[in-house]
């Protein structure tokens, strides 16, 4: 079992979280990116780096993810690639991304791109709370008891 974090764009809160747990249970945990991300927590975890390439960061995750592991990303589109895998996957807010709810999500996605594209809604980064944390953190700590019980 290995944590995966797409770690482009996931919060300094989540990766802790994630190094943290990962330690806890003694599971690997690799952040990957194409430049070197920080973590604030002195537990141990891997750093890899891509090149710059789009989405090389979340095709090297995709290539390396096996069933068991679970893989952190805020991205639907590459979310939707890992659940056609059965690989566990989960954003920074809480949601677990599955066949259930995937498509509905990246329909949305399209829908409010579409609306930006013509001006209709302009998007803004709302930022990230305490509050997206902790359903984040509960989502985490619920999937990984989840994921260590099927071992």
């Amino acid at each position: 079992m290995t944590i995966w974090i797409d770690a482009d764009s996931c919060p300094l809160l989540v990766r802790n979280h994630c190094v943290k747990m990962g330690a806890k249970y003694s599971i690997p945990v690799k952040f990957v990116a194409n430049k070197n991300i920080p973590c604030s927590e002195n537990f141990p975890f891997e750093m890899i780096i891509t090149d710059s390439l789009k989405d090389a960061a979340d095709n090297f995750i995709y290539e390396n993810a096996e069933k068991n592991d679970l893989v952190v990303t805020r991205d639907i589109v590459f979310a939707d690639r890992l659940v056609d895998k059965n690989i566990c996957t989960i954003n920074d807010r809480g949601t677990v991304f599955n066949k259930e709810n995937i498509k509905e999500l990246l329909s949305n996605r399209d829908f409010d791109l579409q609306l930006a594209e013509i001006g209709l809604v302009k998007h803004h980064h709302e930022g990230y709370d305490k509050k997206k944390f902790g359903l984040f953190a509960n989502c985490f700590d619920k999937v990984i008891h989840q994921l260590l019980s099927k071992k």
